[in-house]
């Protein structure tokens, strides 16, 4: 059997709310699933990412944080899908960057 074909999603998040981010992030994987592509999470909310975490692990710039943490799980995958608006957002204009260097599928949003 082979092994599905990987995708991550790279969505904006800054000024929007929980519910906009989950409409958007579901949107994403429903595509991508049709697509054929397995979903690795880029949406780190685990117990690790919580505030006092970062905070006694000496976290001083936490979106960089999340950002290593998608590049990490970037390394997964065979493609980067991007949201409406990533080319707004400083971490999704770094992710696409990384994708097209590294030779990524890159799959847009609308």
């Amino acid at each position: 059997m082979k092994a599905k074909k990987k995708a991550m999603i790279s969505q904006p998040m800054a000024g929007r709310t929980d519910a906009e981010i989950v409409e958007a992030r579901e949107k994403a994987v429903e595509e991508l699933e049709g697509m054929g592509y397995e979903v690795v999470n880029t949406l780190f909310t685990d117990e690790w990412y919580s505030d006092e975490a970062m905070k006694e692990r000496g976290v001083v710039q936490v979106p960089l944080c999340y950002l290593a943490k998608s590049l990490e799980n970037m390394s997964l995958c065979h493609a980067a899908y991007f949201c409406k608006g990533w080319e707004k957002a400083r971490g999704c204009k770094i992710e696409h960057d990384a994708a097209l260097a590294y030779g990524l599928e890159v799959i847009y949003g609308d």
